[in-house]
């Protein structure tokens, strides 16, 4: 739920007693598409930014956490990568990324939601400026439809989803996993936005998304990256392969490569995996609880 107030700052209720607050220099854009309300502001602290249905989906001063942590991270443990999936990913940051890899031939983004490429494309060509790379293929349609039906494999998927709510609600179903999982390649490897495990509501989404993972995935593990506007600032990935160990990787052959990165070193990478006790204790009940099941 998000709110402006009369003296121009819009809050982000992460909870009912607990909200976000940035001040805005301009409501830019104010619209609603077939699928769910866009507004796009420019704020004094953040930049530029956009929400959907309320919820803050980026902002042009702390962006790059997100997306650089969502690619670099699966790009270092897979290097080979030639074929990229990206199911959502609107504001074009992954794609971005995705684009400073010579050795990608291929990347095919499926976004539900026409109207925020094309307002994204104008507010916000810091993300948005590659999606006209000759490697990128823009399919407007449902992500759920293209990974049932699809008939292609690829190297690496990521799924760069809204909230579990509204449009991006089937993007969490063990169903799509399941298609994900027919679609990578013998050693792909998939990454979710997986929520925060730190408010209530978060943490059980959370959850709910590692026991599906943990159920269709022989590998399974979640990572950790900090997000100043996200709810509480800690924001989680979720790793998934048939086979790649995500802390098995040359470091090396990475920084050879020559990729300036503002958050993502491969330091980082080897320490974001060790996760704080809480949150082990929850990803691992809902491992148990997964296994129990299919013992039954």
């Amino acid at each position: 739920m998000a709110k402006i107030s009369k003296d121009n700052w819009f809050y982000e209720y992460f909870t009912d007693s607990a909200k976000f607050g940035i001040k805005i220099r301009e409501h830019l854009v104010d619209t609603k598409s077939e699928f769910q309300k866009i507004d796009f502001y420019d704020s004094y602290e953040f930049g530029r930014f956009f929400t959907l249905d309320g919820f803050i989906m980026m902002t042009q001063r702390d962006e790059f956490i997100y997306h650089e942590m969502l690619v670099h991270v699966p790009m270092a443990v897979k290097p080979d990568v030639k074929r990229v999936l990206v199911i959502g990913g609107g504001d074009g940051g992954a794609v971005r990324e995705l684009t400073r890899y010579r050795t990608i031939e291929k990347i095919d983004m499926v976004e539900i939601d026409e109207k925020v490429v094309s307002l994204c494309r104008e507010y916000l060509p810091q993300t948005a400026g590659k999606l006209d790379d000759g490697r990128v293929t823009l399919h407007f349609c449902d992500g759920i439809a293209f990974v049932r039906d699809a008939k292609e494999q690829y190297d690496l998927v990521l799924v760069d989803s809204t909230d579990p709510v509204g449009v991006g609600e089937g993007l969490f179903s063990m169903r799509f996993y399941e298609d994900c999982f027919r679609l990578l390649t013998e050693d792909g490897v998939m990454i979710n936005q997986h929520e925060s495990p730190y408010y209530e509501g978060d943490a059980l989404e959370m959850e709910r998304a590692h026991k599906k993972l943990a159920a269709v995935f022989p590998v399974c593990r979640v990572y950790q990256f900090h997000m100043p506007t996200y709810a509480s600032g800690h924001w989680l990935f979720g790793f998934a392969s048939k086979k790649k160990d995500p802390l098995v990787f040359d470091e090396a052959a990475w920084n050879a490569l020559g990729i300036e990165t503002n958050y993502y070193n491969t330091k980082l990478h080897k320490g974001c995996f060790a996760l704080p006790t809480y949150v082990q204790r929850r990803l691992h009940k809902a491992e148990e609880e997964t296994i129990k099941k299919e013992c039954e």
